[in-house]
């Protein structure tokens, strides 16, 4: 652990903001861009082809959906369909696999060589993606369609709207937006019909999230509040320093907030939640990862994670691991039983990490891990995107345990009858 050159798995030629991993097909769906000002970046969503070769993975742009003026900032995928937030609307876009036009779908040795190569950072890769049109790749491959087929106005702050966070439910229901305005919004999905609109927080929402069950949506602002709401209802609100008297009030904000399951506990929830120092001191002080009950969010353990301001956090699937991205580019996973840190790699991007995605329990994504315990991606403003891995840790059968206790007392009874005659 410490600070390390990380390869990178794909170069974008554009910022990248957000990354998320389709369960069913195992596309890494990645997106950013310069915005809507005129500096030649563009603005895009790509598809990247994910491949285990060996214990070495590597990615090929599959597929590139330019967005014209509006950057992608933060995306959810539900089934076949990105929500995409852009400037201060959500805009709904569904992607198919299409057949590729040629008749060898896997294409030729050597031109599959090369789509590795390209995905692994090299100019291949980055004269591909500059192009973003799948006519210009080889026609043998794997070709996406992208579709926009609804829009809504998911912020309406009257200076600058930008919508900061989206969300489907887990049962697609429903489709949440938090933005710059304080506003959450809530709408019937697929139809869009607005369901809530109600203002959650003083100034900017930072995240939020919402239980398997829909019954609870948490929400984290900028001014200090984590807020547990049912409905449109504040349920409650947090207090992760309630018992710890060193920390003064308003001295730390609400970064960010995820539910994650327990493992092998079915009916069981956890609540995450990442605090940030609210002002910057020539000492940089503590950040702190708490782990709260997810039914009764009564707090279970707080831990420091690290003096670098955190960025934004992820859960696994299986909610065994967590992933911290921070503004200064390092990368961290944790174990989420004990909050302790299992993986750590410092400023391997060169500025703030922007989204962190684990590979899905599914399937496809089982087979992407590889021998890795966890694997995680991770994108940021300096236009890369990496691969996180962490080996399976080795265990024995507690049947080979038993047995080997079992002859360590037998060998050290022998041992003490050979010195000790009579001893038995």
């Amino acid at each position: 652990m410490g600070k390390r050159r990380m390869p990178d798995l794909y170069r974008a030629p554009f910022p990248l903001y957000t990354i998320k991993v389709d369960p069913k097909t195992g596309w890494v769906i990645t997106a950013g861009g310069g915005g809507g000002s005129k500096t030649g970046i563009k603005n895009a969503v790509h598809f990247l082809g994910l491949e285990l070769v060996g214990d070495q993975h590597c990615a090929t742009l599959v597929h590139s959906h330019d967005t014209d003026t509006r950057a992608t900032m933060n995306l959810a995928i539900g089934g076949d369909v990105i929500a995409a937030g852009q400037d201060g609307r959500c805009s709904l876009m569904r992607f198919r696999q299409r057949q590729p036009r040629g008749k060898d779908a896997g294409g030729g040795s050597e031109q599959g060589a090369a789509r590795r190569r390209a995905g692994k950072g090299g100019k291949g890769s980055e004269g591909a993606a500059a192009r973003g049109n799948v006519s210009e790749m080889n026609d043998n491959t794997t070709q996406i369609s992208v579709d926009t087929f609804g829009e809504v106005q998911s912020d309406l702050n009257p200076q600058d709207p930008l919508q900061k966070c989206v969300r489907f439910s887990p049962d697609l229901s429903l489709l949440l937006t938090g933005g710059t305005d304080g506003h959450i919004r809530v709408w019937e999905y697929p139809s869009l019909k607005e369901k809530l609109d109600f203002k959650a927080h003083e100034g900017e929402i930072e995240d939020l999230d919402i239980s398997p069950n829909n019954k609870h949506l948490v929400t984290v602002g900028r001014d200090f509040a984590c807020s547990i709401w049912s409905g449109n209802q504040l349920a409650m609100s947090l207090c992760w320093h309630e018992k710890m008297p060193q920390i003064a009030a308003k001295s730390y904000r609400y970064m960010s907030c995820r539910f994650g399951k327990v493992e092998d506990q079915k009916d069981t929830l956890r609540l995450y939640t990442v605090q940030i120092p609210h002002k910057r001191d020539r000492k940089p002080p503590q950040c702190y990862l708490s782990k709260w009950d997810g039914q009764n969010f009564l707090p279970m353990l707080t831990n420091p994670c690290g003096t670098e301001v955190i960025s934004t956090l992820a859960v696994s699937d299986s909610g065994t691991f967590l992933g911290l991205g921070t503004v200064t580019g390092s990368v961290a996973i944790y174990v989420a039983f004990s909050l302790q840190k299992l993986y750590y790699v410092q400023e391997c991007h060169g500025i703030v990490v922007t989204d962190l995605a684990f590979l899905p329990d599914t399937p496809k994504g089982q087979s992407l891990k590889g021998n890795n315990e966890a694997a995680m991606l991770s994108v940021a403003v300096d236009s890369r995107c990496q691969m996180h891995t962490v080996r399976n840790r080795r265990s024995f059968p507690i049947w080979l345990v038993l047995f080997f206790c079992g002859l360590m007392v037998v060998g050290a009874i022998l041992l003490l009858q050979h010195l000790f005659p009579g001893f038995i």
